[in-house]
């Protein structure tokens, strides 16, 4: 039968290259895939099947993305999300229930805090939070109510570490789901999936993209932790959409390469700027002054691309550092072939009281810096500048 000319370019050419075999995977920017009958949905409903049903499920061009990822985490299974925010909320919204307790380290990403601190105890969730000191003795902080152990290493901003092993251990005997912020650290740097921790977030907007030009997240672990966690995404929305997801597989391709080049600018810039009048601290894990340099030689395998200074007169000599950069740019966010600074009470612990800074040990006079893949001499002599 004849059709009309508006119904031949809408159906004609779709579909018609199934045998084409790509070397790359290719975007699939569709919402919905069709089915030859309706056994076939069923058969999908059942479980039964490879087909796709529509993007907010699965998509391939996601799928493959989260198949790098999970092979760089050493992951029976990754997920991907819109954001790092997006996969730790639904991460949490599928592991606890009204009631329990989430104990996490009071030293954390500012994002993460306030997802804790303000929005999920609204739904019945406690949290509670526990100084660096205490961290060290994990097996201490379990109660019964304990439901979920969340933390990182390094930590942002100051890039102190935690023993990883002996918190995984200390979950694991009690039967509390251990959760790590490994986004500083990238799977490069350090495997805590392969030191027992059963859940790994990363916010893949960072390292794993290395670009700054995608937002998303990642949660990675063993397929019965992972599938809730799916089961939630499923109904809350949060899949990276797939044009994001093809830039970030492809980021990932090159990622053991950036990774060390950011570990040895890094060291450059943090080595070179260590002693400077103008500078009180210098935090960076792989320097012997580094108050967990010891923890963090024996856990990671390079020392990843951020370096935390603490300068001379608070948060107004930050300020006045901050705006004489150049070749740095001031923006948030790191892991990119840019190196970019922030000021943490400006950004990740805005909004922070007092106490709470000092909870966390962020001093107001904190820079934040995310070491590129620049020339690390421009870097340095660009910080030495800003320093005067």
């Amino acid at each position: 039968m004849d059709k009309g000319f508006s119904t031949t370019l809408i159906h004609s050419g779709e579909g018609r290259f199934t045998h084409a075999t790509s070397l790359t995977t290719p975007i699939f920017e569709t919402t919905s895939y069709v089915f030859e009958n309706a056994d076939a949905i069923r058969q999908y409903n059942e479980g039964k099947s490879r087909n796709f049903l529509y993007s907010r499920y699965e998509n391939p061009t996601v799928m493959s993305a989260e198949a790098k990822v999970a092979a760089a985490d050493g992951a029976e299974r990754a997920l991907l999300f819109g954001s790092g925010m997006a996969a730790s909320t639904t991460l949490l919204m599928a592991m606890l229930n009204a009631g329990d307790e989430v104990v996490c380290s009071a030293a954390v990403y500012g994002g993460t805090f306030h997802l804790l601190n303000d929005f999920l105890p609204r739904f019945g969730v406690v949290p509670r939070f526990v100084s660096l000191e205490e961290l060290a003795c994990p097996e201490r902080l379990i109660t019964d109510r304990t439901r979920l152990f969340w933390f990182e290493s390094p930590i942002n901003p100051h890039l102190r570490c935690v023993d990883v092993r002996r918190i995984a251990t200390a979950c694991r005997a009690r039967r509390v789901v251990s959760v790590i912020d490994n986004t500083f650290a990238s799977p490069i740097n350090q495997r805590p999936l392969e030191m027992g921790v059963d859940l790994s977030m990363q916010s893949a907007s960072k390292y794993l993209n290395g670009h700054s030009d995608v937002t998303a997240g990642v949660v990675s672990g063993p397929d019965e932790l992972i599938e809730p966690v799916n089961l939630a995404r499923r109904k809350l929305g949060g899949i990276l959409d797939p044009q994001a997801a093809y830039a970030l597989g492809r980021a990932l391709k090159t990622l053991p390469l950036r990774v060390a080049r950011h570990n040895g600018n890094a060291m450059a810039v943090a080595s070179a700027i260590e002693g400077h009048p103008r500078v009180k601290r210098v935090y960076y894990p792989g320097l012997p002054s580094h108050p967990d340099h010891a923890i963090a030689t024996q856990q990671m395998s390079g020392f990843g691309g951020m370096v935390c200074l603490d300068v001379d007169g608070g948060e107004a000599g930050a300020c006045r550092v901050f705006d004489r950069l150049s070749v740095i740019k001031r923006a948030v966010s790191l892991g990119g072939t840019e190196s970019v600074c922030s000021l943490p009470i400006l950004t990740s612990q805005w909004g922070h009281t007092d106490e709470q800074l000092a909870a966390a040990g962020i001093t107001k006079g904190m820079m934040r810096l995310s070491i590129g893949l620049e020339d690390p001499e421009d870097l340095i002599a660009d910080l030495t500048q800003a320093l005067g």
